[in-house]
C-alpha cells in the first residue's frame, strides 16, 4: 500500500482561460478514520498539507450583468485551513493574482510566496483592501519548503516580467505546475527562460506536467515581445499627432517598449487610468520602468503641448465602460481631444466576449478622427503571451513527464494539447483532461480521477461580493431585453378593488400609447381578484397568481415576457 497520496484539483481556471486556482493536497497513510468523505479514496489517509497555486479573477460573459469580475469558490477549503501552508503565486495578471485579497482571510492568512514584480502588484491589491501583507519574495534555484512538500520556481517569459514555472517535490513524486508561458529567447526586459532548470526538473523523473495550453492552436513559435517594440517604433514615427496606445495595465513589458520609442521620437510620455498609473509607478519604483524625468508628463500638460510631442499609454484596451481610453474617444476628458491626425494602437487582443465593446470603442475613436490600427488590420501588435504548439512541444520534450493535464485553456485548446502529445508518443489515457473542480490522485506510479468538488460562480459587483446569483443575474437580463412592468393594487379585507389598479411600465412600452393594452392588464387584474376571500386571505399567493396571469397576457399579446412585480396594498 501506498504510504502517500497527492490529490490535485482547480478551483478555476483549468478550462475557463481566467480566474486561475490550483489546490495540491498531501495525504498520508495513518491507518485512521479520519476523512468523512474519504477524499483521496481511503478512510486511511490523513490530510497533512495543502499548497495552493495562484488565486485570481475571472472576467463576466456579457450574460452577467453588473457583474465586474468572478472569483473562485473556496468553500471546499474553508475547513481545512490548518492545513494550508503556502500560496504561491506565478505571475502578476489580474486573473491569477486578484481574487485572493478576497479570500486571503478565509484561508487563514497562509504564507505568500512571489516573484518582485508579482509582489508589488499584489501589496497594491491588499492595499485597496486597506490592509497590509507580508508577501515573501522567492529566489530562483532555491527550494522552499511546506511541510513534507517542497517548491523550486523556475524563470520563464510570458507577456509579464518575472513569471515563473514552479516544481512541487512531494513524497509521491514531482509535479511541474507549468502556468501561462512562452518560450522567448529575446525578452524586452529581463532574462530568457531557465532552461537548465527546466531541463533539470526532467531529470527527476517526473510525474506529471501540468501545462498552459491557450496557444495549443497556433502552429510553430510564439513571437517574441520584441518584434512588438519595433511596431512601436514604425507607427510612431509615422504619426504627426498625438500617440495613443492601450494594452492590459499589467503588461509592463509592452509598456516599456512603447515607452522607449516615446523616449527615441523625444514624446511626453503619460499614463491614463487608474490602474495604469499604479502599476507603473510601482514598474518605476522598482527600476522595471525608467523613464527620464524629463519627459515624464501629466495629463493636465497635454493642451499646452504640440500633438507630435505626446504619448499616452492609456487603460480600457478591453473596451470597459468609463475607462480612460472610452472617455476619450466619447469626448468626455477636458483635456485630452482627439483630432485628426492623433494615432491609436491597441496592443492586445479582445478577451472572448469583449470583442462588441472593442470595435464599438474603435468605432466611435476612428469617427472624431482618429487614426486607428488594431490586430485585424495589422500584424505584429499583439504577441501573445502563451506559447504556440511548438512552445508546448519543447517544454514536453524537456520535462518528460509520465502524465500530463493541460491548463489554462478551452475545452478545445485541451482537445488540441492532447493531440499534440499524442503527435509526441504519449498514450490517451497518460494525458488527463479536466474541468472545474474535478480532481486527480497521484501515487508514485499511477494517476486517477477522483471525486470531484462543487464549485460555483462567486459575483463581485460594485456593492458586494457573492451576493449577485443566479436569480439576480436573469432578473438584469430580462429588465435590458424586455422591460419591467409593476402592478399596484389596492383591496379591502374583503379581497375588493377600492380603487383601479395602476400599472407602471418602463421598457417594455409607455403605457399611455397602448390604451387597449393597459385596459386588458387592469381587466387580468380585476378578474384574478375575483373569488378572493378575506378570511385569512394569502397575499403572497395572490401575488404570484397574478403575476402569472399577466405575464400569459402580456406574452400572448406583445410576444414578450417583462420582468412583473405586482404590489398588494390591503387596507
Amino acid at each position: 500500500m501506498n504510504l502517500y497520496k497527492l490529490r490535485f484539483l482547480s478551483l478555476g481556471g483549468i478550462v475557463g482561460v481566467t480566474k486561475n486556482m490550483y489546490v495540491y493536497e498531501l495525504y498520508k497513510n495513518v491507518n485512521a478514520k479520519t476523512i468523512p468523505n474519504k477524499s483521496a479514496g481511503s478512510e486511511n489517509y490523513q490530510l497533512q498539507d495543502i499548497v495552493i497555486v495562484d488565486c485570481g479573477i475571472g472576467f463576466p460573459q456579457e450574460k452577467e450583468l453588473g457583474v465586474d469580475f468572478v472569483i473562485p469558490d473556496i468553500g471546499y477549503l474553508e475547513d481545512k485551513v490548518d492545513k494550508i501552508r503556502a500560496v504561491l503565486l506565478t505571475h502578476g495578471h489580474e486573473d491569477h493574482i486578484t481574487a485572493l485579497p478576497y479570500h486571503y482571510d478565509k484561508l487563514g492568512r497562509p504564507p505568500i510566496y512571489a516573484s518582485r514584480l508579482t509582489a508589488g502588484f499584489l501589496t497594491s491589491k491588499f492595499k485597496e483592501f486597506g490592509q497590509s501583507v507580508a508577501i515573501k519574495q522567492i529566489e530562483y534555484r532555491k527550494d522552499y519548503r511546506f511541510g513534507e512538500i517542497s517548491a523550486r520556481f523556475i524563470h520563464v517569459t510570458h507577456s509579464i516580467p518575472d513569471a515563473t514555472h514552479i516544481l512541487l517535490k512531494t513524497p509521491v513524486g514531482s509535479i511541474y505546475h507549468g502556468a501561462d508561458f512562452k518560450l522567448d529567447l529575446m525578452p524586452p526586459y529581463g532574462d530568457p527562460p531557465d532552461f537548465y532548470e527546466i531541463a533539470r526538473a526532467g531529470e527527476d523523473k517526473l510525474l506529471c506536467l501540468l501545462s498552459d495550453s491557450l496557444g495549443a492552436e497556433r502552429e510553430g513559435l510564439a513571437l517574441s515581445e520584441a518584434v512588438v517594440g519595433q511596431t512601436f517604433e514604425d507607427e510612431m514615427r509615422k504619426t504627426k499627432g498625438k500617440f495613443i496606445m492601450t494594452t492590459f495595465s499589467s503588461n509592463i513589458s509592452r509598456i516599456r517598449q512603447c515607452v522607449e520609442a516615446a523616449i527615441k521620437f523625444n514624446r511626453k510620455i503619460v499614463f491614463m487610468g487608474r490602474s495604469m498609473r499604479e502599476n507603473t509607478t510601482l514598474a518605476q519604483g522598482i527600476n522595471y520602468l525608467p523613464i527620464p524625468h524629463s519627459l515624464f508628463g501629466k495629463e493636465q500638460e497635454i493642451v499646452r503641448l504640440p500633438p507630435n510631442r505626446v504619448c499616452l499609454i492609456v487603460a480600457g484596451s478591453q473596451g470597459q465602460y468609463n475607462s480612460a481610453l472610452a472617455k476619450i474617444a466619447h469626448n468626455q476628458n477636458k483635456s485630452i481631444k482627439i483630432k485628426t491626425g492623433d494615432k491609436v494602437l491597441f496592443s492586445s487582443d479582445p478577451i472572448p466576449g469583449n470583442e462588441n465593446e472593442v470595435y464599438a470603442l474603435i468605432e466611435e475613436l476612428a469617427l472624431r478622427g482618429a487614426d486607428v490600427v488594431y490586430s485585424d488590420i495589422q500584424d505584429q501588435l499583439h504577441a501573445s503571451g502563451h506559447g504556440n504548439r511548438e512552445d508546448l512541444k519543447y517544454l514536453i520534450r524537456l520535462t518528460k513527464p509520465k502524465y500530463l493535464i493541460p491548463i489554462g485553456g478551452t475545452i478545445r485548446h485541451q482537445r488540441q494539447y492532447q493531440q499534440i502529445a499524442q503527435d509526441l508518443g504519449y498514450a490517451k489515457d497518460k494525458i488527463l483532461l479536466l474541468q472545474e473542480g474535478e480532481a486527480v490522485v497521484f501515487t508514485s506510479d499511477h494517476a486517477q480521477t477522483d471525486v470531484g468538488v462543487e464549485t460555483d460562480n462567486i459575483y463581485v459587483d460594485a456593492y458586494g461580493v457573492g451576493d449577485v446569483g443566479n436569480v439576480i443575474l436573469r432578473d438584469r437580463k430580462t429588465l435590458s431585453f424586455e422591460g419591467m412592468v409593476v402592478a399596484v393594487v389596492t383591496i379591502d379585507k374583503q379581497g375588493h378593488l377600492l380603487s383601479p389598479a395602476r400599472v407602471i411600465t418602463r421598457g417594455f412600452v409607455f403605457e399611455k400609447a397602448e390604451p387597449v393594452l393597459m385596459a386588458g392588464a387592469l381587466a387580468t387584474i380585476k378578474h384574478g381578484l375575483s373569488g378572493q376571500s378575506g378570511i385569512q386571505m394569502d397575499i403572497t399567493g395572490l401575488k404570484r397568481k397574478l403575476v402569472a396571469q399577466l405575464e400569459d397576457y402580456f406574452f400572448k399579446e406583445t410576444g414578450r415576457r417583462p420582468l412583473l412585480m405586482v404590489e398588494i396594498i390591503q387596507v
